[in-house]
C-alpha cells in the first residue's frame, strides 16, 4: 500500500502549492483511520522538501514516478520514498531511498550493521541507513512476483538532509563497507551526488509504471528462498512427520492449494498438547507452501522458536529474508485484507488482544490474523495459557471465524514424545499437578520416560550438564519466582537464581541470548517459560519456586511469590474479582509447570524449594 503516488512534475507542483503533506495527511487518515502526529508531518515537511531540490535540479523526465510511504508486505516497515522510471535499455528501475533527520551517529562495532543515534531524545541503537534501505528492497525483491519477473532494477540508497560530513565519519567507518556498497548514504551537501546516483539508473519516464507493479504485484516468494527452506528440512531427522502429523500436513495442505480457486477464506484449527509437534508440523507447512509459490508466513507471539529456526536458516541466507518469514503477531492490525494466502499461527493460546508495547493498537489479534489470510492455520494447546494477556483459546478462535463468516475446521494432533508412554505421562502431570484428575496416579516404569527428583539443585544441575554433553539438547529452567537483576549488568559475581541453602547461584538467560536454545553457552543459564514455550528438548531441569507447594493434601498455588519482574500475572486484580483472579492465577501458574515439565521428551529431572512437594513427587514416582 502507498501513501501518496505522483509524477515528478506532479510531486513538485505539490510542494510548490504547499499541499503535499496535507495530502499524505489525508491519504493516511483514510487508508490507516490514524492521525498524524506532528512530529511525524513536520519530518516529512524537512525530508520531501530536500527531495523536492533534488528532483527539480535532476535531468530525468517529468514522467517519472514518485512514491512516499510504501508498506512493504510481510512487515509493519514502510519505504519513505520510491523514484521510478526506465533505465536507457528500457529496462524499469526504482530508486528505493531511505530519509533521515539524523545530525550524528556512532558507530558500533561488536553488532553487525547497526549504530547508535539520538532517538525520541535520548542514544539508542538503531539500523544502520545503508542497512535498512538495503534490506528493504531485498524484501520487495524476495516476495513481489511483478518485481522479481519483470526483472525490476531496485538500487537503494539513504538520504541524511541534516547529517554534516565529518572527518572519520562513523557512517562511513570500514564495518559498514558492504551495506554502503549495496547503499550509499548521502548527507547534508551531497544533493549532486544523490541526483547523479538517480540519474545513473532513470534516464526515461514510466508515468508510474514500476511504482504500480512494485505497490499491486502479486506476493510469491523468490526462487532462492524456496531453495533454502527446501534444503533446511531435506534429509533432517528433526523435520519427519510421524502418523497424524503426517494426516494433518497433507489436509492442510490440500486446503491451500484450493486458494484463489473459487473456495471460501478458511479457519483451520490444530490442537495438539505438548510433544505433538505443533511447531515442526507448522514449519514443515512453511517451507511446502513456499514452495509452491504461496505468500506465507510463520507466526508466534513466542520469539524464541522464531528465533530459533531463524538462526538455524541465516547461515545460508540473508537475515532480512528469514526476518521476513518469521514475525510476531503484533503488526496485522496494519495489514490489509488478504495481504497473505496462509499464516501459520503457532502457540496460538498465546495471541491477545491488543497489539504493540503498550498494549494500545489493534482490536484483536485472532480476528486480524482472519482478515489478512486467505487461509489461517492456528496451532493451539488450551492448557498453555500462561498469562493474564493470552486471549488464544478455541473457542475465541472459532467465535471470531464464525463472525467473520468463514469455514472452520478442526484437526487433532496425537503425543509424538520421542519415547513411549507419553500420553501417560502428561496425564500424570495433570493429575499430580490437580489440573485435572486423571487415572494416572504414579508414574509406570514401563513407559520409559526418566523421571528424577532431586534433593539438592547442584546435582539436578550436574545431570543435566552430562545429558547435555551428548548432542547439546539439555537445558535447565525455572518458575519465574526470581528477580532478573542481572538484566543490562555484565558481572559474573551477580546472579538472579540463588538458593543459599545449597550455595545454588545461576542467571536467567533473558539479557543474553535469542537463541538460548540452541547455543552450547546456554547450558550455565536458566531458562523460563518466556523461552523455552514452543520448544523441545531431550532432557529437561525444571527448578519450582515458592509459587508451587504443597499442604499435605493439596497442591498449592501462590502468585504473591512471583517475580516483581514478571508480566505474566499483571492485571489479574484489575481484570477479575478476588476469587476469580485466584482461579486464573491457579491455572497460569499450574499450566507454566506443566509446560516446563513437559518440555523433556526423554527426561525431566525436577527440584522443588518446598521440600514437601519434592517428596510429593517422590511419593507418585514408582
Amino acid at each position: 500500500m502507498i501513501i501518496y503516488s505522483n509524477t515528478k512534475g506532479g510531486f513538485i507542483e505539490d510542494v510548490f502549492d504547499g499541499r503535499l503533506v496535507e495530502k499524505i495527511d489525508d491519504n493516511m487518515r483514510q487508508k490507516f483511520g490514524k492521525t498524524t502526529p506532528e512530529s511525524e508531518m513536520r519530518a516529512w515537511n524537512n525530508s520531501l522538501l530536500r527531495m523536492e531540490s533534488v528532483l527539480s535540479h535532476s535531468n530525468i523526465p517529468d514522467t517519472t514516478g514518485v512514491a512516499i510511504e510504501y508498506n512493504i508486505p510481510y512487515t509493519s516497515k514502510r519505504v519513505d520514498m520510491i523514484v521510478s522510471g526506465k533505465t536507457s535499455d528500457d529496462r524499469n528501475s526504482a530508486i528505493i531511498i531511505e530519509l533521515k533527520q539524523w545530525s550524528e551517529a556512532e558507530a558500533v562495532e561488536e553488532k553487525d550493521g547497526i549504530v547508535r543515534t539520538i532517538l525520541n531524545g535520548s542514544m539508542h541503537e538503531t539500523a544502520h541507513p545503508s542497512y535498512q534501505a538495503w534490506s528493504y528492497a531485498a524484501a520487495i525483491m524476495d516476495f513481489n512476483a511483478d518485481v522479481q519477473d519483470g526483472d525490476v532494477l531496485l538500487k537503494p540508497c539513504a538520504c541524511l538532509h541534516n547529517y554534516t560530513e565529518i572527518e572519520n565519519d562513523p557512517l562511513l567507518d570500514p564495518i559498514y563497507d558492504d551495506y554502503l556498497q549495496k547503499a550509499p548514504i548521502f548527507r547534508k551537501h551531497d544533493n549532486r551526488k544523490l541526483t547523479d546516483f538517480i540519474e545513473r539508473f532513470i534516464r526515461k519516464g514510466d508515468n508510474l509504471e514500476t511504482i504500480f507493479m512494485i505497490d499491486k504485484g502479486r506476493l510469491r516468494p523468490s526462487k532462492s528462498l524456496q531453495d533454502v527452506l527446501a534444503s533446511m528440512i531435506k534429509g533432517n531427522d528433526e523435520f519427519i512427520l510421524l502418523d497424524t502429523q503426517k494426516v494433518v500436513y497433507e489436509n492442510i495442505l490440500d486446503a491451500s492449494r484450493k486458494i484463489g480457486k473459487g473456495g471460501k477464506k478458511n479457519v483451520i484449527i490444530v490442537e495438539g498438547g505438548p510433544g505433538t509437534g505443533k511447531t515442526v508440523l507448522a514449519i514443515n507447512l512453511l517451507c511446502s507452501m513456499i514452495n509452491n509459490d504461496l505468500a506465507t508466513m510463520y507466526v508466534s507471539k513466542n520469539a524464541a522458536p522464531r528465533n530459533v529456526y531463524k538462526k538455524k536458516l541465516k547461515g545460508s541466507m540473508r537475515s532480512t529474508s528469514v526476518n521476513n518469514l518469521f514475525r510476531g503477531p503484533d503488526q496485522f492490525h496494519e495489514y490489509a485484507e488478504d495481504t497473505l494466502d496462509v499464516t501459520l499461527v503457532d502457540e496460538a493460546h498465546r495471541l491477545r488482544e491488543k497489539s504493540g508495547m503498550f498494549s494500545n493498537l489493534g482490536e484483536n489479534q485472532i480476528k486480524e490474523i482472519m482478515k489478512a489470510s486467505k487461509l489461517s492455520v492456528f496451532f493451539i494447546d488450551d492448557d498453555q495459557r500462561v498469562t493474564v494477556k493470552d486471549i488464544g483459546s478455541v473457542n475465541e478462535i472459532k467465535s471470531q471465524a464464525k463472525k467473520l463468516g468463514l469455514e472452520i475446521t478442526t484437526m487433532k494432533l496425537d503425543s509424538q514424545f520421542r519415547c513411549s508412554g507419553s500420553d501417560g505421562y502428561l496425564s500424570w502431570l495433570d493429575n499430580i499437578l490437580e489440573i485435572r484428575e486423571t487415572a494416572n496416579y504414579d508414574l509406570e516404569k514401563e513407559w520409559n520416560y526418566d523421571f528424577r527428583v532431586f534433593d539438592d539443585p547442584n546435582k539436578m544441575r550436574a545431570a543435566i550438564e552430562e545429558k547435555n554433553k551428548e548432542n547439546n539438547k539439555s537445558r535447565i529452567v525455572a518458575g519465574y519466582c526470581w528477580n532478573w537483576i542481572t538484566e543490562g549488568k555484565n558481572n559474573p559475581f551477580v546472579y538472579d537464581i540463588e538458593i543459599p541453602e545449597f550455595n545454588f547461584k545461576m542467571s536467567w538467560n533473558l539479557g543474553s541470548s535469542d537463541t538460548w536454545a540452541i547455543d552450547p553457552e546456554s547450558i550455565k543459564e536458566a531458562g523460563c517459560i518466556h523461552t523455552c514455550q514452543g520448544l523441545e528438548f531431550d532432557y529437561v531441569g525444571v527448578i519450582i519456586g515458592d509459587d508451587l507447594r504443597f499442604d499435605g493434601k493439596h497442591i498449592v498455588t501462590d502468585a504473591s511469590k512471583r517475580a516483581k519482574t514478571d508480566q505474566s500475572l499483571k492485571g489479574l486484580k484489575s481484570n477479575y474479582s478476588k476469587e476469580e483472579a485466584t482461579i486464573v492465577s491457579d491455572r497460569i501458574i499450574k499450566n507454566t509447570y506443566k509446560v516446563l515439565m513437559s518440555r523433556g521428551m526423554k527426561g525431566c529431572f525436577v527440584y522443588c524449594t518446598d521440600k514437601r512437594l519434592n517428596e510429593c513427587f517422590k511419593q507418585f514416582n514408582n
